[in-house]
């Protein structure tokens, strides 16, 4: 059974730092890429960043651009999210999935919850 977990998530004042990592199991999944999104209260879940199978090639959406950081360890099957100079409106729940072909991300995990005070 493929299953994603993410942990890490925690409550951090603004300007701190977390990693979140994303544990694959089932599976490998070094020649896919793999993403992070979040979920704000009452908001659309949106794309955080993403990483290629291999590690060299990353984006990253504009209002975590310079502070966010993507990187897998294909041995490992895990991904990690480093976070810093977190702002309050980094808060949310964030999710990690496996992108299966170009449209479709799949295999989400559960979400780990992050919460910046001010």
């Amino acid at each position: 059974q493929v299953q994603l977990v993410e942990s890490g998530g925690g409550l951090v004042q603004a300007g701190g730092s977390l990693r979140l990592s994303c544990a694959a199991s089932g599976r490998t999944f070094s020649s896919f890429p793999m993403g992070w999104f979040r979920q704000a209260p009452g908001k659309e879940r949106e794309f955080v960043g993403a990483i290629s199978g291999s590690g060299g090639v990353t984006v990253y959406t504009d209002s975590v651009k310079g502070r966010f950081t993507i990187s897998r360890d294909n041995a490992k099957n895990t991904m990690y999210l480093q976070m810093n100079s977190l702002k309050p409106e980094d808060t949310a729940v964030y999710y990690c999935a496996v992108r299966i072909n170009v449209h479709e991300y799949a295999y989400w995990g559960q979400g780990t919850q992050v919460t910046v005070s001010s």
